[in-house]
């Protein structure tokens, strides 16, 4: 199969790809009980290589907006008009993450509002905001100032009940603030780790990723630029883990040290893949597959979703009935392959599933955009 490659850095396509694929991986376990740790989020303060993929998402969504963007804007297209295009995504981001929660069962009285493809929405559309009507360095201001702010915010003022600097689950000001607005309907209850606040860091998130685009599109070197996503991420990797000893990388509260630390490796990764790819053209046999999902994202985290919903939702069995899915990784794995083996085989077959699929669509050059 060929990759295109005319007028595309080929290692965002195969970033984007690579995500896509590990958050299908840590999403879909045969059962949550038996999740090796690297694949479950960390349960509160610090990470795992779980706790990356998300903010990896929002990076690339940051590094995709400058080359979005620039050549319309050359073109004489007007800020207004594309940002209505950006809108226009947003809404339809999230509609898909309010359809996601709501079918079959559409009890909107009681759903939660949250989501992931919610959150993308939001932090795509002010970011882009930022980038249309901002300069370079008006959006490093912003992205200081929300790290900053929401950390002040988080460690500064008590949310009613709590002290200053609380941040436990229930304690924390975010949390609070979801509960005043959403009640109980939020992911745990309690606190939700895609609430109102921490998105305003996420949109941070973003925005260093617009920088990476930039420097992409500089007109430098290809190994000028690797080494700049090199230093820059070593950087904010030190950065992030120096903040953490105040403010502690959480990726449910997206703290100010988790969006330096997590857009410091993205940039080590990103840079490695760059070099590989696009500078070296290192494109063996691994880069078409993670290329494949990489150009059908947003249509195979959506489908993929809906498609394990479903095998929950589907009855099977005897007198006492269970899920297909329960029944698939109890017959199909777990009985080779043991309780951990087992629930890692059912989700790298969902991997190897979707890959398949988005390869037909891919050689019939049907690639699905919001």
């Amino acid at each position: 199969m060929t990759i295109p490659t005319a007028g595309r850095v080929v290692s965002l396509d195969a970033f984007r790809g690579l995500t896509i694929a590990a958050m299908i991986l840590v999403n879909n376990p045969g059962s949550w009980s038996y999740v090796y740790a690297p694949l479950a989020h960390a349960e509160w303060h610090g990470w795992t290589p779980t706790d990356l993929i998300f903010p990896y998402f929002l990076f690339i969504v940051g590094v995709a907006i400058p080359f979005s963007f620039s050549r319309r804007l050359g073109e004489g297209a007007s800020r207004g008009t594309l940002f209505r295009r950006v809108a226009r995504r947003s809404l339809i981001l999230i509609g898909l993450g309010l359809a996601m929660r709501a079918i079959p069962d559409f009890d909107f009285a009681d759903m939660r509002l949250y989501g992931v493809l919610q959150r993308i929405g939001l932090v795509y559309c002010a970011a882009a905001a930022l980038y249309l009507w901002g300069s370079p360095r008006s959006r490093a201001a912003w992205t200081v100032g929300l790290l900053f702010g929401y950390w002040a915010l988080m460690t500064l003022v008590p949310a009613p009940g709590s002290a200053a600097g609380d941040l436990t689950p229930d304690g924390n000001l975010a949390a609070w603030l979801d509960r005043f607005v959403m009640g109980d309907r939020l992911w745990q209850g309690t606190w939700d780790p895609e609430g109102i606040l921490s998105t305003l860091p996420a949109v941070g998130t973003c925005l260093l990723g617009i920088f990476c685009g930039e420097w992409l599109r500089s007109g430098r070197s290809g190994g000028e630029i690797s080494r700049r996503m090199w230093l820059a991420g070593a950087v904010l990797v030190v950065l992030g883990l120096l903040w953490d000893l105040a403010f502690p990388i959480n990726k449910n509260l997206w703290t100010s040290s988790y969006v330096l630390f997590t857009a410091g490796t993205a940039l080590l990764l990103f840079g490695a893949m760059y070099w590989m790819i696009d500078v070296r053209r290192l494109r063996g046999a691994w880069v078409t597959p993670v290329v494949v999902y990489g150009m059908n994202s947003i249509a195979v985290f959506v489908a993929s979703g809906m498609f394990a919903k479903t095998l929950t939702r589907i009855s099977v069995g005897g007198a006492e009935t269970i899920p297909l899915s329960a029944w698939l990784y109890e017959n199909a794995f777990r009985s080779w392959a043991g309780d951990y083996g087992g629930s890692l085989a059912f989700a790298l077959a969902q991997v190897g599933f979707w890959l398949v699929l988005m390869w037909i669509l891919h050689r019939r050059g049907i690639h699905i955009k919001i």
